[in-house]
């Protein structure tokens, strides 16, 4: 039987790399994409397919949640709030989406003991990311206690976050050793056909592109 490894994917460049690690380490990937009324939906979800095609994922599941457009309180999912264009914010910024990633665990979570997998990899990055609180180390070995503490006795999950201590930069570096196709990947908050090359989310990839004397092979606007 095969041992099987539930990847949380955006499409963006984080967690394609997480899926590639863990394709790489012998896992049997299970896909799992979230469609939560995020500005790029279209564009994450079409991103999210090239790359499950690329890495021959026979099982994968796309999740709608529409109700975080009614929670609002992100430039991500409410439209009247501006994606911020000026540069990298300091502490928590308005494209934080409150609790997103404690409620895709929770998915992830029944998912994963419904299709047997040991695993659920995510690619949350802790040091060189926008001040997500969400994303932290020890917000996640607290969720995996949790999980396991709400799932049946025989289900044992751990949660595998390998970029998180990891700078943009060497997310580039490790992406190119493992020939992830970084060109199917979509990063940008606010465009779906040139990336806007200034939201956060841009800067963020662009900086760790140029710092790992990489080129992005993605087209932006700016």
């Amino acid at each position: 039987m095969n041992k099987k490894a539930l990847c949380i994917m955006s499409g963006g460049m984080d967690s394609t790399l997480v899926a590639y690690i863990m394709h790489s380490r012998g896992y049997e990937i299970v896909a799992l994409h979230f469609n939560y009324g995020q500005r790029t939906v279209t564009k994450e979800l079409e991103a999210f397919r090239a790359i499950s095609s690329d890495l021959d994922v026979a099982k994968k599941y796309e999740i709608d949640l529409d109700f975080f457009k009614t929670i609002g309180a992100s430039a991500l999912t409410d439209h009247s709030i501006d994606v911020p264009r000026g540069g990298i914010e300091a502490g928590v910024p308005i494209t934080y989406v409150p609790f997103r990633n404690g409620i895709f665990l929770s998915i992830a979570t029944a998912i994963a003991e419904k299709e047997g997998c040991e695993v659920i990899a995510i690619g949350v990055v802790e040091e060189d990311s926008s001040g997500y609180p969400d994303c932290r180390d020890a917000f996640i070995q607290s969720f995996q206690e949790a999980a396991n503490l709400g799932t049946k006795e025989t289900t044992h999950i751990r949660i595998e976050m390998p970029l998180v201590h990891m700078q943009k930069s060497q997310i580039v570096q490790e992406a190119h050793k493992l020939n992830v196709p970084l060109e199917l990947t979509w990063s940008c908050y606010k465009s779906e056909d040139k990336a806007c090359g200034v939201c956060d989310s841009c800067r963020l990839r662009l900086r760790g592109f140029e710092q790992a004397g990489q080129k992005d092979p993605i087209a932006y606007a700016v």
